[in-house]
């Protein structure tokens, strides 16, 4: 799309792809949405049918022309995380539980504290894993065989 790339990226990113999120400057200001797609290389998110811009496209072989509305980036400090029990919108924390376990936390004045769950679209996966074997793969009688005894030694590469 041709904007010139981000001078500081952010490198701890807190809004995942599947947040709930709003808006919170420019034309779409106090709408909310769920991000459809993270651009960490320009610190952008693409939200799910809002900043929606008109896009010309030539007809060409094998699709048609006309003018369609597509949705455009928005920089990532013009949406927020909305708070799971207030559903207001909030900064995000990270904490510890008792278990050990990491979990993002809503916080800021009129935040609930409460805990924002990982979006259930991150557990699958974008590009499936092929399930046919290509010519490349090993063959897995050859993976699943024993080729070191670790009491005799047997195997062992000499170093």
């Amino acid at each position: 799309m041709g904007w010139k790339a981000a001078e500081k990226l952010i490198r701890h990113w807190k809004i995942l792809r599947g947040d709930n999120v709003m808006i919170i400057r420019g034309k779409d200001k106090g709408e909310t949405g769920v991000i459809k797609r993270v651009i960490r290389s320009q610190n952008r998110v693409i939200v799910e049918g809002k900043n929606l811009v008109k896009k010309h496209i030539k007809q060409g072989q094998g699709h048609e022309g006309g003018i369609f509305s597509v949705e455009a980036p928005l920089h990532v400090s013009n949406v927020q995380v909305l708070d799971p029990v207030t559903g207001k919108p909030c900064k995000i924390g990270t904490k510890y539980l008792e278990d050990g376990a990491k979990v993002r936390v809503a916080r800021g004045q009129e935040a609930s504290g409460a805990i924002i769950p990982r979006p259930e679209i991150l557990k699958m996966r974008r590009t499936p894993r092929p399930t046919i074997i290509g010519p490349k793969d090993t063959p897995v009688d050859l993976v699943m065989e024993k080729t070191y005894d670790p009491k005799t030694g047997k195997g062992m590469p000499e170093l």
